[in-house]
């Protein structure tokens, strides 16, 4: 099933560093995008976008880029600030930023989530999304640019043993939804994708002592999709929440 909310709505190119191809398309920054559900929607917008495909390492780009020649690698980590401050620096216009990086962490009742859990898993899904966008809306707002977050079914309903990361996601919608107001030039979609068969998926079900069956959930490719279908929205509508679930195949 597939909700899409939208709301109706009353590009000289930026460069970011040497080397990176200079032409006519739009700009994507992509997060968490080596593997998986990242590098997914790298092949989606490769086509109709220049790509600067975000990671923590440098060496965990390289089986993307090698795929992708054309995109430009952007190795950061993103709870690093001072080292995100430097690396949005040289962008100077930007149309499309994916924020698809993010944790689940250790799963299980509030009651054994320490400290420790709670703030890396807040650090990674909410703080560090929040700081990077704050850097970027000068460019973001230039281009008149739309801000994907990749959230997921727990931003909507909070089950057992998901607090922590629920609390991350629930705070992720609303973050969001607050940017959405307050930068009305701006587009800002929230997806809310249930459970995608990518390698995080796998080392959860593992984590709950259950057999891993793939066809139960979605693939990265079709989340990818609605991640391209939300961006090519014409401008008269704005796209702000759609929500995924699998269907078993």
């Amino acid at each position: 099933m597939t909700i899409v909310r939208c709301d109706p709505v009353v590009t000289p190119i930026g460069h970011y560093g040497e080397g990176m191809v200079t032409d006519s398309k739009p700009t994507a920054l992509i997060t968490g995008a080596s593997r998986g559900l990242g590098a997914a929607i790298a092949r989606e917008l490769a086509p109709t976008h220049r790509l600067l495909l975000g990671a923590r390492s440098v060496d965990s780009l390289t089986e993307i880029l090698a795929e992708l020649p054309q995109a430009t690698g952007w190795p950061v980590e993103l709870t690093d600030y001072e080292a995100v401050a430097l690396a949005t620096g040289p962008i100077e216009r930007l149309d499309v930023l994916v924020h698809n990086a993010g944790v689940a962490g250790d799963l299980g009742p509030i009651a054994d989530s320490p400290v420790r859990l709670w703030r890396e898993t807040l650090e990674a899904n909410l703080i560090a999304v929040a700081e990077l966008t704050r850097l970027l809306l000068p460019a973001l707002r230039a281009a008149k640019g739309h801000v994907v977050l990749i959230n997921s079914g727990a931003g909507l309903r909070a089950n057992p043993g998901w607090g922590v990361y629920a609390a991350s996601k629930f705070g992720l919608r609303a973050f969001g939804d607050a940017l959405r107001l307050e930068e009305s030039a701006l587009r800002v979609t929230s997806i809310h994708p249930g459970r995608i068969d990518t390698d995080m998926q796998r080392a959860i079900v593992a984590g709950e002592g259950r057999e891993y069956r793939p066809e139960e959930f979605l693939t990265a490719e079709t989340v990818a999709r609605a991640v391209r279908n939300a961006v090519e929205t014409p401008r008269d509508a704005h796209p702000t929440e759609i929500v995924l679930r699998p269907i078993a195949r």
